[in-house]
């Protein structure tokens, strides 16, 4: 085999190899119904001619669970990478879950349902925050975690919000009722 045709065709394996991963994300199916709300930025690491490294603080509230809402602590890259955003984001990432309000669970859902999905690279690499039910103590659990085509990452955070009565309702909705 000629140098140039291994070339070439390493070239179109790599291109076909894109074009695949590219669509596999496309159809993955959408957790992101909804974007987050940006709370605040603090700066951590000063750049002299391009944007800082941040710590981001976001807020979601659960689209199947009223009453529920999640913030979350997130770095942002700065410097250049991090402006045109090609920087791969590191996966330290913070969660607090509360009850805001009575509690009403919409639909029936499964352990580890993905509440709110977000990439963190430009290729395979996304944070997730996923919903549970301790059904034996009647408490949702919220787990943030990070994962990776090849490489998942071990760093997570986890969230517990006890399904209490809110304000003269005594009636409190059992997470288990609603697990598939």
């Amino acid at each position: 085999m000629t140098f140039a045709f291994r070339r070439s065709l390493k070239r179109g394996v790599l291109t076909f190899g894109c074009a695949l991963a590219l669509g596999f994300a496309a159809l993955a199916p959408g957790a992101q119904a909804q974007e987050p709300d940006p709370i605040f930025k603090k700066s951590t690491v000063w750049k002299f001619l391009s944007p800082d490294d941040k710590l981001a603080v976001y807020g979601i509230d659960d689209p199947v669970v009223s009453g529920v809402a999640c913030h979350f602590t997130t770095p942002e890259k700065g410097g250049l990478k991090g402006m045109v955003g090609l920087a791969e984001e590191v996966s330290d990432i913070s969660l607090a879950c509360r009850q805001i309000g009575p509690i009403s669970i919409k639909e029936k859902f499964e352990q580890g349902d993905v509440v709110f999905r977000q990439s963190r690279s430009i290729f395979f690499k996304r944070m997730q925050i996923v919903r549970g039910c301790d059904t034996k103590r009647n408490v949702l659990v919220y787990l943030v975690y990070s994962d990776k085509l090849i490489d998942g990452s071990p760093k997570n955070s986890t969230s517990t919000v006890p399904i209490m009565p809110w304000g003269a309702s005594t009636d409190v909705p059992k997470c288990a009722d609603f697990v598939k």
